[in-house]
């Protein structure tokens, strides 16, 4: 199977690094300066699970693209998404599956339009990574999932065969009957981590100490609700997983936008808080939500606001 890694990151170098280390036919579709960092270093993965190295991956930018894929794995920031499209328009053929690994699910929508829907998969990550400064893709947790299946819940022959190929790689993996329930499940267990720990800046566990765990639960009630009012309820069992995870006494858990607010980065608040507020449609229903969304939406303002000082402040000097 001739696959496509959008991304080198946490999520697309990490589990297409676990590919390339079992010998599948893998290529990464990256930005100039990422792909300077690979040159340079290599791909490197630094997990509990074994580390992996590899002084040359494949890399491909998208204006040489010539051929169709097999498989994409799409695994950019949600607010790169646009981007991302039109970087595959080349590698996309009538038999390529295109699996994203995005948070919410407005990339659906997206790639629905541009490929037609019958291209695209649903899927979802469970990990916990990042990148050092060298680009070195550090695996900071023991859960390492990639989930996958038809959005119509059926066993196609193309899913059965990348249930086969993901198989090969040393990371856990499974395909699923109800895929798009078990996105709008993430969805709420990652807005509700997302909002609590950005809103309070925070971990788990400080919110926790600081009494703030009635606040954790409500929040998650608030985006359960919205998911149930869409079609989705979330199982009983992925409510008390949240429940238990984000309550958790001296937990040093922090959510990836909280960790994104921290260095000054972009967030995908957008995607993650705001859209799904606007699914619920009602903000008055989910004050807390609305809480945390603004929060976020108000450090992106601020955040370009500076940007645009600075990149002044240069052009006048």
């Amino acid at each position: 199977m001739k696959i496509l890694i959008v991304g080198a990151g946490g999520i697309g170098g990490y589990f297409g690094g676990r590919l390339l280390e079992a010998g599948r036919d893998v290529t990464f579709l990256v930005r100039p300066r990422r792909a300077e960092q690979l040159a340079k270093h290599g791909l490197s993965i630094r997990s509990p699970f074994g580390d992996f190295d590899h002084p040359s991956p494949r890399l491909i930018q998208a204006s040489e693209i010539r051929d169709p894929y097999d498989l994409i794995l799409l695994s950019c920031k949600a607010y790169d998404l646009d981007d991302a499209v039109q970087s595959i328009v080349n590698a996309v053929g009538p038999d390529t599956a295109i699996l994203p690994a995005l948070n919410g699910m407005r990339h659906l929508d997206v790639l629905d339009e541009r490929f037609g829907a019958h291209a695209v998969l649903g899927g979802l990550a469970m990990i916990a990574s990042t990148m050092d400064d060298d680009g070195r893709i550090l695996h900071l947790n023991k859960v390492h999932l990639i989930v996958f299946g038809e959005r119509d819940g059926s066993r196609s022959e193309r899913i059965v065969a990348i249930e086969a190929e993901m198989a090969r790689g040393s990371f856990d993996s499974r395909r699923s009957d109800a895929i798009v329930q078990e996105m709008w499940e993430k969805w709420v267990f990652i807005a509700t981590g997302a909002g609590i720990t950005s809103l309070m800046r925070s971990t788990v566990g400080d919110i926790e100490a600081a009494g703030g765990a009635s606040f954790a639960r409500n929040l998650l009630s608030e985006c359960a609700a919205i998911a149930t009012a869409t079609g989705f309820p979330p199982s009983d069992a992925s409510l008390e997983r949240g429940r238990a995870t984000f309550t958790e006494p001296g937990s040093s858990l922090t959510a990836s936008m909280y960790r994104d607010i921290e260095r000054g980065g972009r967030t995908e608040g957008e995607h993650i808080l705001g859209d799904l507020l606007r699914r619920g449609h009602d903000a008055s229903l989910t004050p807390l939500l609305h809480t945390a969304y603004t929060h976020v939406a108000t450090y992106e303002v601020r955040r370009a606001r500076l940007a645009a000082e600075r990149d002044n402040g240069l052009q006048g000097s």
